[in-house]
Protein backbone atom coordinates (compact mmCIF):
# COMPACT_ATOMS: atom_id res chain seq x y z
CA UNK A 1 0.00 0.00 0.00
CA UNK A 2 0.98 3.62 -0.49
CA UNK A 3 0.83 6.21 2.28
CA UNK A 4 2.12 9.51 3.59
CA UNK A 5 4.64 8.93 6.34
CA UNK A 6 7.01 10.46 8.83
CA UNK A 7 10.40 9.51 7.42
CA UNK A 8 12.32 10.92 10.37
CA UNK A 9 12.09 13.98 12.63
CA UNK A 10 11.65 16.98 10.37
CA UNK A 11 10.86 15.06 7.19
CA UNK A 12 7.70 13.48 5.71
CA UNK A 13 6.86 11.96 2.33
CA UNK A 14 5.14 9.22 0.34
CA UNK A 15 6.29 5.63 0.81
CA UNK A 16 5.06 2.10 0.05
CA UNK A 17 4.68 -0.73 2.55
CA UNK A 18 3.19 -4.21 2.70
CA UNK A 19 -0.58 -4.33 3.22
CA UNK A 20 -1.61 -4.78 6.87
CA UNK A 21 -2.77 -8.19 8.06
CA UNK A 22 -6.16 -8.66 9.71
CA UNK A 23 -6.17 -10.46 13.05
CA UNK A 24 -9.16 -12.40 14.42
CA UNK A 25 -10.58 -9.37 16.30
CA UNK A 26 -9.45 -6.73 13.80
CA UNK A 27 -10.73 -4.92 10.73
CA UNK A 28 -9.12 -3.49 7.61
CA UNK A 29 -10.65 -0.30 6.18
CA UNK A 30 -10.08 1.87 3.15
CA UNK A 31 -10.21 5.62 3.74
CA UNK A 32 -13.19 7.68 2.60
CA UNK A 33 -12.43 10.97 4.38
CA UNK A 34 -9.31 11.99 6.27
CA UNK A 35 -8.40 15.01 8.41
CA UNK A 36 -4.95 16.29 9.35
CA UNK A 37 -4.25 17.33 12.94
CA UNK A 38 -1.80 19.72 14.54
CA UNK A 39 -0.52 16.63 16.38
CA UNK A 40 0.94 15.42 13.09
CA UNK A 41 2.98 18.63 13.00
CA UNK A 42 4.15 18.17 16.61
CA UNK A 43 5.11 14.57 15.89
CA UNK A 44 7.07 15.23 12.69
CA UNK A 45 8.56 18.68 12.99
CA UNK A 46 9.00 18.95 16.77
CA UNK A 47 9.77 15.29 17.43
CA UNK A 48 7.08 15.38 20.11
CA UNK A 49 7.12 11.63 20.83
CA UNK A 50 10.65 10.94 19.64
CA UNK A 51 12.11 9.54 16.46
CA UNK A 52 9.83 7.58 14.13
CA UNK A 53 11.05 6.09 10.84
CA UNK A 54 8.75 5.48 7.86
CA UNK A 55 5.58 5.49 9.96
CA UNK A 56 2.34 6.47 8.21
CA UNK A 57 0.86 9.63 9.65
CA UNK A 58 -2.71 10.56 10.52
CA UNK A 59 -5.25 9.49 13.13
CA UNK A 60 -8.57 10.96 11.96
CA UNK A 61 -10.43 8.85 9.41
CA UNK A 62 -13.79 7.72 8.16
CA UNK A 63 -13.54 4.52 6.17
CA UNK A 64 -15.26 1.56 4.58
CA UNK A 65 -14.68 -1.88 6.04
CA UNK A 66 -13.03 -4.19 3.49
CA UNK A 67 -12.12 -7.12 5.77
CA UNK A 68 -13.02 -8.32 9.27
CA UNK A 69 -11.56 -11.02 11.47
CA UNK A 70 -13.62 -14.11 12.36
CA UNK A 71 -14.27 -12.91 15.94
CA UNK A 72 -15.69 -9.50 14.93
CA UNK A 73 -19.42 -9.39 15.69
CA UNK A 74 -20.64 -5.83 15.11
CA UNK A 75 -19.18 -4.90 11.71
CA UNK A 76 -19.16 -6.35 8.22
CA UNK A 77 -17.56 -5.66 4.86
CA UNK A 78 -19.11 -2.55 3.29
CA UNK A 79 -19.94 -0.75 6.55
CA UNK A 80 -18.99 2.93 6.68
CA UNK A 81 -17.33 3.66 10.00
CA UNK A 82 -15.68 6.30 12.14
CA UNK A 83 -12.13 5.27 13.05
CA UNK A 84 -11.22 7.08 16.28
CA UNK A 85 -7.82 8.56 17.02
CA UNK A 86 -7.43 6.36 20.09
CA UNK A 87 -7.80 2.59 19.60
CA UNK A 88 -7.04 0.84 22.91
CA UNK A 89 -6.53 -2.82 23.63
CA UNK A 90 -9.72 -3.32 25.58
CA UNK A 91 -8.57 -6.47 27.35
CA UNK A 92 -5.57 -4.69 28.90
CA UNK A 93 -5.21 -4.06 32.64
CA UNK A 94 -5.15 -0.30 32.00
CA UNK A 95 -8.52 -0.52 30.24
CA UNK A 96 -9.96 -2.42 33.19
CA UNK A 97 -8.68 0.36 35.46
CA UNK A 98 -10.51 2.99 33.33
CA UNK A 99 -7.38 4.29 31.60
CA UNK A 100 -7.77 2.53 28.27
CA UNK A 101 -5.83 5.27 26.48
CA UNK A 102 -2.69 3.97 28.21
CA UNK A 103 -3.22 0.28 27.42
CA UNK A 104 0.05 -1.65 27.47
CA UNK A 105 2.33 1.37 27.88
CA UNK A 106 1.85 5.11 28.55
CA UNK A 107 -0.11 6.53 25.58
CA UNK A 108 -0.42 2.95 24.29
CA UNK A 109 -4.02 3.48 23.22
CA UNK A 110 -2.79 6.15 20.81
CA UNK A 111 -1.51 3.76 18.19
CA UNK A 112 -1.97 5.53 14.84
CA UNK A 113 1.22 7.41 13.88
CA UNK A 114 2.67 6.74 17.31
CA UNK A 115 3.35 3.02 17.63
CA UNK A 116 1.90 1.78 14.34
CA UNK A 117 1.03 3.10 10.88
CA UNK A 118 -1.58 5.83 10.79
CA UNK A 119 -4.57 6.45 8.55
CA UNK A 120 -2.93 8.40 5.69
CA UNK A 121 -2.68 5.16 3.73
CA UNK A 122 -4.60 3.10 1.19
CA UNK A 123 -5.48 0.57 3.91
CA UNK A 124 -6.03 1.11 7.64
CA UNK A 125 -5.61 -1.62 10.26
CA UNK A 126 -7.95 -1.31 13.28
CA UNK A 127 -7.35 -3.50 16.32
CA UNK A 128 -10.24 -4.63 18.56
CA UNK A 129 -12.71 -3.58 15.86
CA UNK A 130 -15.86 -4.11 17.94
CA UNK A 131 -14.58 -1.66 20.56
CA UNK A 132 -12.79 0.76 18.27
CA UNK A 133 -15.16 1.43 15.37
CA UNK A 134 -18.50 3.24 15.19
CA UNK A 135 -21.08 3.02 12.43
CA UNK A 136 -21.89 6.28 10.65
CA UNK A 137 -25.62 7.07 10.76
CA UNK A 138 -27.25 6.82 7.36
CA UNK A 139 -27.10 10.09 5.46
CA UNK A 140 -24.34 11.64 7.54
CA UNK A 141 -21.65 13.48 5.58
CA UNK A 142 -18.38 11.48 5.92
CA UNK A 143 -16.38 14.72 6.08
CA UNK A 144 -18.48 15.90 9.02
CA UNK A 145 -18.08 12.49 10.65
CA UNK A 146 -14.29 12.92 10.78
CA UNK A 147 -14.87 15.55 13.46
CA UNK A 148 -15.87 12.73 15.80
CA UNK A 149 -12.54 10.92 15.41
CA UNK A 150 -10.61 13.36 17.56
CA UNK A 151 -11.79 16.97 17.67
CA UNK A 152 -15.14 16.52 19.43
CA UNK A 153 -14.19 13.82 21.98
CA UNK A 154 -10.85 15.46 22.82
CA UNK A 155 -12.46 18.83 23.45
CA UNK A 156 -15.21 17.26 25.53
CA UNK A 157 -12.64 15.20 27.46
CA UNK A 158 -10.88 18.40 28.53
CA UNK A 159 -14.14 19.49 30.15
CA UNK A 160 -14.44 16.10 31.88
CA UNK A 161 -10.84 16.33 33.13
CA UNK A 162 -11.51 19.79 34.59
CA UNK A 163 -14.70 18.51 36.23
CA UNK A 164 -16.90 21.35 34.99
CA UNK A 165 -20.20 21.50 36.87
CA UNK A 166 -23.38 23.63 36.86
CA UNK A 167 -22.61 27.27 37.57
CA UNK A 168 -18.82 27.04 37.27
CA UNK A 169 -16.82 29.91 35.86
CA UNK A 170 -14.61 28.35 33.18
CA UNK A 171 -11.72 29.51 31.02
CA UNK A 172 -10.84 27.64 27.81
CA UNK A 173 -7.29 28.50 26.73
CA UNK A 174 -6.91 28.04 22.98
CA UNK A 175 -9.90 28.02 20.64
CA UNK A 176 -8.72 26.05 17.68
CA UNK A 177 -10.94 23.10 16.69
CA UNK A 178 -10.43 21.19 19.95
CA UNK A 179 -10.76 24.27 22.11
CA UNK A 180 -14.02 25.21 20.40
CA UNK A 181 -15.34 21.78 21.30
CA UNK A 182 -14.25 22.42 24.90
CA UNK A 183 -16.29 25.62 24.84
CA UNK A 184 -19.30 23.68 23.57
CA UNK A 185 -18.71 20.91 26.10
CA UNK A 186 -18.38 23.33 29.02
CA UNK A 187 -21.66 24.96 28.02
CA UNK A 188 -23.34 21.55 27.87
CA UNK A 189 -21.98 20.76 31.35
CA UNK A 190 -23.69 23.87 32.71
CA UNK A 191 -20.88 26.42 32.98
CA UNK A 192 -22.27 29.63 34.44
CA UNK A 193 -19.73 31.89 32.74
CA UNK A 194 -17.33 31.01 29.94
CA UNK A 195 -14.15 32.81 28.94
CA UNK A 196 -12.41 31.77 25.69
CA UNK A 197 -8.78 32.70 24.99
CA UNK A 198 -8.00 33.33 21.33
CA UNK A 199 -7.63 35.97 18.65
CA UNK A 200 -8.63 34.68 15.21
CA UNK A 201 -11.87 36.38 14.11
CA UNK A 202 -13.57 33.20 12.88
CA UNK A 203 -12.81 31.13 15.97
CA UNK A 204 -13.89 34.04 18.17
CA UNK A 205 -17.17 34.16 16.26
CA UNK A 206 -17.73 30.41 16.73
CA UNK A 207 -16.73 30.50 20.41
CA UNK A 208 -19.37 33.14 21.06
CA UNK A 209 -21.94 31.05 19.20
CA UNK A 210 -21.07 28.01 21.34
CA UNK A 211 -21.56 29.91 24.59
CA UNK A 212 -18.47 32.00 25.43
CA UNK A 213 -19.41 35.69 25.21
CA UNK A 214 -16.24 36.75 27.04
CA UNK A 215 -13.24 36.60 24.71
CA UNK A 216 -9.72 37.01 26.09
CA UNK A 217 -7.33 38.16 23.35
CA UNK A 218 -3.72 37.48 24.29
CA UNK A 219 -2.69 40.24 21.88
CA UNK A 220 -4.33 42.74 24.22
CA UNK A 221 -2.16 41.92 27.23
CA UNK A 222 -1.60 39.28 29.90
CA UNK A 223 -4.46 36.78 29.79
CA UNK A 224 -4.34 36.19 33.55
CA UNK A 225 -4.82 39.87 34.31
CA UNK A 226 -7.67 40.08 31.81
CA UNK A 227 -9.50 37.09 33.30
CA UNK A 228 -9.03 38.19 36.93
CA UNK A 229 -10.20 41.70 36.08
CA UNK A 230 -13.32 40.63 34.17
CA UNK A 231 -14.24 37.91 36.67
CA UNK A 232 -13.34 40.01 39.73
CA UNK A 233 -11.18 37.18 40.97
CA UNK A 234 -10.07 33.62 40.15
CA UNK A 235 -12.15 31.07 38.22
CA UNK A 236 -13.40 27.59 39.11
CA UNK A 237 -12.05 25.55 36.20
CA UNK A 238 -9.59 25.91 33.30
CA UNK A 239 -9.37 23.80 30.14
CA UNK A 240 -6.04 23.98 28.31
CA UNK A 241 -6.47 23.26 24.60
CA UNK A 242 -3.53 25.27 23.28
CA UNK A 243 -0.33 26.98 24.31
CA UNK A 244 3.01 25.64 25.52
CA UNK A 245 4.87 24.62 28.69
CA UNK A 246 4.30 28.09 30.17
CA UNK A 247 0.52 27.90 29.79
CA UNK A 248 0.08 25.71 32.88
CA UNK A 249 1.43 28.48 35.11
CA UNK A 250 -1.02 30.95 33.55
CA UNK A 251 -3.84 28.50 34.26
CA UNK A 252 -2.72 28.08 37.88
CA UNK A 253 -2.55 31.85 38.26
CA UNK A 254 -6.20 32.35 37.32
CA UNK A 255 -7.52 29.30 39.23
CA UNK A 256 -9.05 29.45 42.71
CA UNK A 257 -8.05 27.06 45.53
CA UNK A 258 -10.08 23.90 45.08
CA UNK A 259 -10.27 24.44 41.33
CA UNK A 260 -9.07 22.11 38.60
CA UNK A 261 -7.29 22.21 35.25
CA UNK A 262 -8.06 19.80 32.41
CA UNK A 263 -5.32 19.62 29.78
CA UNK A 264 -5.79 18.14 26.30
CA UNK A 265 -2.96 20.07 24.63
CA UNK A 266 -0.18 18.03 22.98
CA UNK A 267 3.08 19.52 24.30
CA UNK A 268 5.50 18.90 21.45
CA UNK A 269 8.39 21.02 22.69
CA UNK A 270 10.18 21.78 25.95
CA UNK A 271 11.73 19.53 28.58
CA UNK A 272 9.76 20.75 31.57
CA UNK A 273 6.31 22.12 32.39
CA UNK A 274 6.68 25.29 34.46
CA UNK A 275 4.54 25.72 37.56
CA UNK A 276 4.93 28.85 39.68
CA UNK A 277 5.59 28.06 43.33
CA UNK A 278 3.43 30.88 44.66
CA UNK A 279 0.76 30.32 42.01
CA UNK A 280 0.39 26.79 43.36
CA UNK A 281 0.07 28.02 46.94
CA UNK A 282 3.69 27.05 47.68
CA UNK A 283 2.65 23.52 46.81
CA UNK A 284 -0.45 23.49 49.01
CA UNK A 285 -3.00 25.42 46.97
CA UNK A 286 -5.42 22.54 46.34
CA UNK A 287 -5.25 23.23 42.61
CA UNK A 288 -5.58 19.99 40.64
CA UNK A 289 -4.02 19.36 37.22
CA UNK A 290 -5.46 16.50 35.11
CA UNK A 291 -4.15 15.66 31.65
Amino acid sequence: MKGYAMLRIGEAGWIEKEDPKCGPMDAICRPIALAPCSSDIHTVYEGGVGERHNMMLGHEAVGEVVEVGPMVKDFKVGDQVIIPAITPDWSSVAAQESYAMHSGVPLGGWKFSNIKDGVFAELIHVNDADGNLALIPEGMDPAAATMFCDMVPTGFHGVELAGVEFGDTVVVIGIGPVGLMSVAGAALHGAGRLFAVGSRPKTVEVAKKYGAPDIINYRNGDIVEQVLDLNHGPVDKVVIAGGDVDTFDQALSMLKPGGAIGNVNYLGEGDYIKLGRLNWGVGMGHKRING
